[in-house]
């Protein structure tokens, strides 16, 4: 098989065509595609049963049940996903922990995929009582995170899982320089931010840096708190695209406010999708978004 075959070269190729990004959307129409990431695992994954859809497909109810997605899905009910759902060799192969020195600060990550010149970059920040391991694990939260690195890996990406030492200022900034520095080691490819529960306040934080939002290509929020004045944000006025996925029975963000904020955004065009999933609780979306659908989102988007 020629290397131009492989979903690495394939995907470098999309992301370069008629300067880079741009390209990304000439590919898409040509091909008839739904981006430039390729499937991993979508069968295990991506086949998720809609019982609603509105805003043509922009909002959509996922069907979520516990003994089907947890204790089926599990060797280890939310401890150890079962073997088939991970493919551990992204991890063996790409997987260091590093500390970086990011303008006079400091910042534990893990990152998965090459320091320079990835495809894309994806950084993924916990929730309280988290660090880099969260991200980093390949087992828990039914093998999302691993699917995560062997779709970014593959495709010629970079994935980072860093410590944020807190959810305050001092927590943004880090992030912060942390999405300035992948931004310019991957000369100017898209960077994606996904927060999950409170780490979402660092989505928030950032989302109000005029200078951050430079270098940002879209945003995840995964089960966090709203943000009822984000349309007034820098984010907002460069049009980053923002991704929601939520748990319907969701105890620690209500749900109903989330899909507020979606439909303030989606009224003025913007370009958003929202994932709820009927009965999730808070953490279902750290498990079960489909980071194939996130990422082809994201990319497509930035193409525009």
């Amino acid at each position: 098989m020629s290397t131009d075959d492989l979903p690495q070269a394939r995907t470098l190729r999309w992301l370069a065509a008629l300067g880079l990004v741009f390209g990304l959307a000439s590919a898409a129409a040509a091909q008839g595609t739904d981006g430039p990431i390729p499937p991993f695992k979508d069968d295990l994954f991506s086949r998720q049963t809609v019982l609603e859809s509105r805003d043509d497909g922009a909002f959509e109810v996922i069907d979520y049940q516990e003994q089907r997605d947890i204790n089926g899905r599990d060797e280890e009910p939310e401890r150890r996903v079962k073997s088939a759902y991970v493919d551990t060799a992204v991890s063996h192969r790409q997987q260091v922990n590093e500390t970086l020195s990011l303008g006079g600060m400091r910042l534990d990550v893990t990152r998965v995929g090459p320091l320079e010149n990835a495809a894309f970059t994806v950084i993924f920040i916990h929730g309280r009582g988290g660090d880099r391991r969260l991200g980093a694990n390949d087992f828990s939260f039914g093998g999302n995170f691993n699917r995560l690195k062997n779709l970014t890996v593959t495709s010629g990406g970079t994935y980072y899982a860093p410590s944020v030492p807190g959810f305050d200022p001092n927590g943004a900034a880090d992030v912060a320089a942390l999405i300035r520095f992948v931004f310019e080691n991957s000369k100017g490819r898209p960077v994606i931010l996904a927060c999950a529960s409170m780490g979402n306040f660092i989505c928030q934080s950032v989302s109000r840096d005029k200078e951050a939002v430079r270098y940002l290509k879209g945003l995840v929020v995964m089960g966090g708190p709203p943000d009822p004045g984000f349309l007034t944000t820098p984010a907002a006025k460069l049009r980053i695209p923002v991704f929601f996925s939520h748990g319907s029975a969701d105890k620690v963000y209500k749900a109903e406010e989330q899909i507020a904020v979606y439909q303030k955004m989606i009224s003025k065009a913007y370009p958003t999708r929202f994932r709820l999933f009927r009965t999730g609780g808070h953490g279902t979306p750290v498990r079960m978004s489909d980071w194939r659908e996130i990422l082809n989102f994201m990319l497509t988007q930035a193409a525009r």
